[in-house]
């Protein structure tokens, strides 16, 4: 058993050691007045979750640099597109040159085939129509039957052919023989001179014949001369005299045919900006609600009497089978001496996107387009000036640029956590 004197020295020893710890206490928090209440305890809780904090903290730039390491590398705003998806997408290029609102030509244009682009066909010979292989719209290869005619020139044609023939196998059979004899010392020269003669005239008697009867397309049969075509294309008109049974006449026009990528622009320009306009200025051709681009090929000297404009030809950089002769355009030319001038450039409004509250032109990159922020000028006809941002010489994308944009918003939410 504890005896009583026992028991009082325990308690001393207690409250000794209870005084010393709350004098330490009292160090330690007394200088955080906020912890006034706290338990040793709850206060001990709280160190501990400081200092996992810290803990935290000291490793949060490492994780950030690490992020940083094997996150993308791509520039911002920057589209990945390969050729062949651009050119499925109908995104348009156009190359920068300097301009202005102010020094752009506008003026009325019409597609119209190339000189070398369309053909009119008619019947070599006269004679009535026995056979129409092709008809409107169809496609057609350059040399190939479209229609028959049976003429009674294409059998005169063809016996003068047969005829010749026979007549140049017999000079070149009379030749051999007196060329032996000549050479044996039987017969004389002269005689050898009057074979040799004989078969050069048969020579050229068949060559005549042959060259008749082919620009004739005479058939095989001798009966028929074939209505071929000139050039490849498609058959854009048919006329009414193109009907079975139908008598025509060498002269009359049966077909025309016309080829989709040999074609031209002619612009109506008046004169006073036709003595601006050089062959070799850019321009931008605008039919169907798209933009293509363009070379001033030439300028015509005459000036219509009815309109007084002159007339500009201008060539497509790139081929379009979609443009057939007959449609309407508009030209937007711009004079190189006037361009020069300037410090700005002219693009159509639909390359002009908006990108978080920003104007930008998506500019062609090695891999694909760069979102550029530029400063935009005067507005006007679907046109719009760029003062700052862009460089002569650089490719940007024209129509259907809203398809970058696309592209561009959709690389951004994927990186969104």
């Amino acid at each position: 058993m504890i005896t009583t004197k026992q028991k009082l020295m325990i308690g001393g020893a207690a409250v000794v050691l209870l005084g010393g710890g709350l004098a330490v206490g009292a160090s330690m928090f007394g200088g955080h007045p906020t912890h006034t209440g706290e338990t040793a305890e709850q206060h001990a809780a709280e160190l501990g979750v400081a200092v996992a904090e810290a803990g935290h903290d000291e490793h949060a730039g490492e994780e950030g640099s690490a992020e940083g390491e094997g996150g993308e590398e791509h520039a911002e705003g920057e589209v990945e597109m390969e050729a062949d998806a651009i050119e499925r997408s109908g995104i348009s290029l156009i190359t920068i040159a300097p301009g202005s609102l102010g020094a752009e030509i506008t003026a009325q244009a019409t597609i119209v085939a190339s000189p070398n682009g369309e053909a009119i066909l008619t019947a070599r010979a006269a004679g009535a129509i026995t056979d129409i292989r092709k008809r409107l719209g169809d496609p057609v290869s350059k040399g190939e039957t479209v229609a028959l005619v049976l003429s009674p020139d294409a059998a005169a044609l063809s016996a003068s052919l047969t005829s010749a023939k026979s007549r140049l196998d017999l000079a070149k059979t009379s030749f051999e023989r007196e060329k032996t004899l000549f050479e044996s010392k039987v017969t004389s020269r002269q005689d050898y001179e009057t074979a040799q003669a004989g078969l050069a005239q048969a020579e050229a008697e068949y060559r005549r014949s042959e060259t008749a009867a082919r620009a004739a397309r005479v058939s095989s049969d001798g009966q028929s001369v074939a209505i071929a075509s000139q050039i490849n294309g498609r058959i854009t008109a048919v006329t009414q005299a193109a009907k079975l049974g139908a008598y025509v006449s060498p002269d009359t026009e049966l077909f025309r045919i016309a080829d989709p990528s040999k074609i031209q622009i002619e612009a109506a320009v008046p004169v006073l900006d036709a003595q601006r306009v050089k062959p070799g200025d850019m321009a931008s051709i605008e039919v169907n609600g798209r933009m293509l681009e363009a070379k001033v090929r030439a300028v015509t000297p005459a000036v219509d009497a009815a309109s007084r404009a002159a007339t500009v030809v201008l060539d497509l950089l790139r081929p379009d089978s979609a443009l057939q002769p007959g449609q309407f355009a508009r030209a937007l030319i711009r004079p190189a001496s006037k361009a020069s001038a300037g410090t700005g450039f002219v693009l159509p409004e639909e390359a002009v996107q908006n990108v978080e509250g920003r104007e930008v032109i998506f500019v062609r990159t090695e891999h694909g387009f760069l979102a550029t922020p530029v400063t935009l000028g005067q507005r006007s006809g679907g046109r719009v000036e760029i003062r700052e941002g862009l460089s002569p010489g650089q490719i940007v994308a024209g129509r259907k640029a809203f398809v970058l944009k696309a592209e561009l918003g959709k690389g951004d939410a994927g990186h969104d956590h």
